[in-house]
């Protein structure tokens, strides 16, 4: 693993009333040949909106909007809109992200490819797939298994599975990883980015947390017809909070991906340190698959 020399790539901005404070939890995807980042940012109000910058090489942040992108709508996100993932899928881009109103759950909306490259901001309508169920860190596979959309959630502390037809009515399925006792992740676990196919299966980044709220990431590979059933998990760590703008801040001791791009052979994950500013660092994908 090695982190980018020049993080953290993004930090607040003070002349930004809504991302004055905190930057943190990026999403990212590849298109056009560019890595396109839509980050949650909190300023003085402390509401959750997503900003979006972006870069020509993946490291070197050389675009960065100077209004939110995506901002509540509703009583159901009036608190705010929360760690986003990306998932490009029959030309739209389809977005999970979580909505904190009375409580926190599960959003789902969608804006077409050429939107986010023309920079209009044109999301579809939100769903909300479980309602008023406390739900978050919600992932979508970036193409149908057996002709049903595919997702990850998490329901304290664990990992699940679920499955639709249409993106509105899910199934719950089931518990896919939970914590490991003693372990690195021996409290909760939970989904950073979509799976990126490989050879082999699915690669998953996904956060766990330990009896100190420490958050650290981890991988696992699923299998490629059964997304339902864990291949491979990692015993330890891929990154943990080391250097000093991941172990303080406004949560400390925090990395927390929501999305990576693999780059030829090298992976980039992208992750919020101490939910106060954004990393990004990027392995060979023989360094993580065995």
């Amino acid at each position: 693993m090695v982190r980018f020399r020049g993080n953290p790539i993004l930090k607040p901005m003070e002349h930004h009333r809504w991302e004055s404070r905190y930057v943190f939890n990026p999403a990212a995807i590849s298109l056009g040949g560019r890595v396109h980042i839509l980050y949650r940012a909190m300023g003085e109000d402390m509401i959750s909106r997503l900003g979006y910058a972006s870069s020509a090489d993946g490291y070197q942040i050389d675009e960065r909007l100077p209004e939110p992108v995506f901002i509540p709508a509703s009583s159901l996100d009036k608190c705010g809109c929360e760690d986003p993932r990306l998932t490009v899928i029959g030309g739209r881009c389809l977005m999970a992200y979580t909505a904190f109103g009375v409580i926190y759950q599960i959003g789902i909306t969608s804006i077409p490819i050429e939107s986010i490259l023309e920079k209009r901001w044109e999301w579809g309508e939100r769903l909300y797939p479980f309602p008023n169920v406390k739900n978050k860190n919600a992932v979508i596979f970036p193409r149908k298994i057996n002709g049903s959309y595919v997702m990850l959630h998490r329901i304290d502390p664990n990992i699940y599975v679920a499955y639709s037809r249409d993106l509105r009515t899910w199934r719950y399925g089931y518990m896919l990883m939970g914590p490991r006792p003693g372990m690195w992740d021996c409290v909760k676990v939970g989904a950073a980015g979509p799976p990126i196919e490989v050879d082999g299966g699915w690669l998953l980044v996904y956060h766990g947390v330990d009896a100190g709220r420490v958050y650290r990431l981890g991988v696992a590979l699923l299998d490629g017809d059964d997304p339902g059933r864990v291949a491979y998990r990692s015993e330890e760590p891929v990154l943990e909070p080391a250097e000093d703008y991941e172990r303080f801040g406004y949560v400390p001791n925090v990395v927390f991906s929501c999305g990576a791009v693999l780059l030829d052979s090298r992976l980039l994950i992208y992750y919020g340190a101490a939910d106060a500013v954004i990393g990004v660092a990027d392995y060979d994908l023989n360094e993580i698959i065995p």
